[in-house]
């Protein structure tokens, strides 16, 4: 066996299904066996990896045991000449197999090699190469230099910015990303050191390689598709910790006690001081649009009451009492916020609909309390009226100004104006464009591009690839959808790294596939299209459900006296209705049955069924567990209201 590729996933299904494609390119003609290690992922990774691709050896986790473990599970099993540890999020071009096992094949004194990196829009990743992190690299790294002087030599050791990315180079560390090495090798310096969870694993054997004698090249004739922040999100509060500390582990093992403990200094340093800017920023981001609605509508409601009163209440002199600008507006203000909340108004992107609809729906609320007030609590109706009328101005303000600012998460609706061009011979490119027709609402335009291979009628299409940069202009793209079934993959880094000044995002549709898959910076996600995949998973979902418990629980309370009659067992349906009420229970949800192929996201416990919608109580397993899928799959608040219209009758259930 010349190749062992080892593929270590966790919840990243649509990358590894893409990895995969790119990864059966590349191997033929080379003899390989490739390995996926699912670490209990519940997105289905496994199972697809087993039914699409059944050349692959799977090895299944029942837990997750870190990323060192994983790999070394697949490597001890492993025969290949070579080991490749490559991430699931990647992409490699159709002959970097060849290449790198060419090189390799010429230079018996590597030990390890990695390649050429470039993110999801084709800009060069600088951790393609890397140098050992000394407490003097540290240093620069934790505060900035490196970033300050990218080319230096002195500053920028961590990143080796002084040497040209496009030549070959011996380097210090191999990214765990994609990292090739020589099994004998590996026999000799021992495998990935599992005390590391993620993290500094690579960093650490690739030291091991130079220590024992070999050295480890930056290849950059073949690059690689590197969705980085896909399989671990590197903003988070985790990362940092994880990351950092596997940095002291590194030192502690490998540098002297005086040294180790300068490193972890200067890294504890940096934990505190990236922890401190992660929480900042994280809260920024969760509270820049409540805090800016907050204060528009704090402004303008006290200026308001204080025009009201001096024009209308109190001409002759007087004012509001205190209480008014203390509690009441700040209470308002709190339902407003709220019911917007709930209604969907901060979701990103950004809705002015659904803020509207949050504003209008608090203003009932208040006005339904404010009848209910004793009247020395009453300060003005036509106030309240006066102030919902100014929140729509300053709702619209607030977001129509973020919008213009291009503040990040902030833009209005981005994916409804969309303009797509899809890149593909007719068949495959037609059959994505339906795709995405379907996974989004309402697409500003859907174009076809010709990859001008093949001869056809391509009448409907608006020009080949070679007019890319004319159609991108011309009808105002804004992503580009790359076929991989018709284009390989160093074509399509080829268009990305040509396109970089054009401002356009780039996705990329896996053969036989209903995802499109893509990342728009280093940094973000960007969009998963996925064709009728609606999670009750999603954070907007399971709020809505909240919703939909607690309000139909208040209805079905104030109703009891007469829908208990409808129901029978009055003790059990009134528990049923304050379990809901108090977030034990929900109206609806799964069948309680064993799911022995399905990891269904966790929910409350229902007590209406989607079986019961069918009369299916004594059906088959496998009827109600596919019912249990689609209900968690395709969820729809439509679907609440219909099944509890048709199991009314079983909300005192027991």
């Amino acid at each position: 066996m010349k190749l062992s590729v080892v593929i270590v996933s966790y919840n990243v299904k649509h990358f590894l299904e893409q990895c995969l494609h790119s990864v059966r390119a590349a191997v033929a003609g080379i003899e390989t066996e490739v390995f996926v290690v699912d670490n209990a992922s519940v997105d289905g990774s496994a199972k697809m990896a087993r039914e699409k691709f059944p050349e692959v050896i799977c090895i299944e986790n029942e837990d997750n045991p870190g990323f060192a473990k994983a790999n070394n599970q697949a490597v001890r099993k492993s025969t290949g000449e070579y080991i490749l540890l490559l991430n699931p999020d990647t992409i490699v071009e159709t002959d970097t197999f060849s290449k790198i096992i060419a090189f390799m094949d010429s230079h018996e004194d590597a030990g390890g090699l990695g390649v050429k990196m470039v993110d999801g829009t084709g800009k060069f990743l600088p951790e393609s190469k890397r140098g050992l992190p000394t407490p003097g690299v540290a240093f620069c790294k934790v505060f900035g230099l490196s970033r300050l002087f990218p080319k230096s030599k002195l500053f920028n050791t961590y990143h080796l910015g002084y040497l040209d990315k496009d030549k070959t180079h011996e380097v210090d560390i191999l990214a765990g990303a994609f990292m090739l090495m020589r099994k004998t090798v590996l026999d000799k310096v021992g495998l990935l050191d599992e005390s590391f969870f993620m993290y500094g694993e690579d960093i650490d054997l690739s030291y091991r390689i130079t220590r024992a004698g070999y050295k480890n090249y930056y290849f950059p004739e073949t690059r690689i598709i590197h969705y980085k922040g896909e399989s671990t999100k590197k903003g988070s509060l985790n990362y940092v910790f994880v990351f950092y500390n596997a940095m002291i582990i590194f030192a502690r093992k490998h540098y002297s006690a005086k040294n180790a403990r300068l490193f972890s200094l200067l890294i504890n340093m940096a934990i505190y001081f990236r922890a401190f800017l992660s929480i900042v920023s994280r809260v920024m981001k969760n509270t820049l649009l409540p805090l800016t609605d907050a204060t528009f509508l704090y402004s303008g409601l006290a200026l308001i009451a204080r025009i009201w009163e001096q024009r209308v209440i109190y001409p002759w002199g007087g004012h509001y009492p205190v209480e008014l600008y203390l509690f009441a507006i700040p209470a308002f203000i709190l339902v407003w916020m709220v019911s917007i909340y709930y209604s969907g108004g901060f979701d990103k992107p950004v809705s002015l609909w659904k803020s509207y609809r949050g504003l209008f729906s608090g203003t009932i609320i208040i006005l339904v309390v404010y009848a209910l007030l004793p009247e020395h609590f009453r300060f003005s109706r036509s106030l309240i009226l006066t102030g919902t009328a100014w929140g729509v101005a300053a709702l619209t303000i607030s977001r129509t100004l973020m919008h213009l600012l291009r503040v990040s998460g902030y833009r209005m609706d981005r994916d409804k104006s969309k303009r797509f061009a899809v890149i593909g011979e007719k068949a495959e490119a037609e059959r994505v464009a339906a795709l995405l027709q379907k996974a989004i609402s309402n697409p500003g335009f859907i174009g076809l591009v010709n990859t001008g291979k093949q001869p056809g009628d391509y009448s409907n299409f608006l020009g080949n690839i070679s007019q890319i940069k004319d159609i991108i202009s011309i009808y105002s793209i804004d992503e580009l959808i790359f076929c991989a079934r018709d284009m390989r993959a160093e074509d399509i880094i080829d268009q990305m790294s040509a396109l970089q000044h054009t401002q356009v995002n780039y996705k990329i549709a896996p053969p036989e596939s209903m995802s499109i898959i893509g990342s728009n910076s280093i940094d973000t996600a960007g969009d998963l299209y996925v064709i009728d995949i609606n999670s009750i998973a999603k954070f907007q979902n399971r709020r809505s459900k909240r919703v939909f418990d607690v309000g139909i629980g208040l209805c079905l309370l104030v109703s009891y006296p007469v829908s208990v009659f409808i129901t029978g067992h009055p003790a059990d349906y009134l528990l049923n209705i304050f379990k809901v009420l108090l977030g034990f229970r929900s109206i609806t949800g799964y069948h309680p049955i064993v799911q022995p192929d399905h990891k269904l996201p966790d929910i409350r416990k229902g007590i209406i069924y989607p079986s019961d919608a069918f009369g299916m109580q004594n059906t088959d397993t496998d009827s109600i567990a596919r019912l249990n899928m689609l209900y968690a799959r395709d969820y729809r608040i439509s679907t609440e209201f219909r099944l509890l219209y048709k199991g009314f009758s079983r909300l005192g259930r027991k």
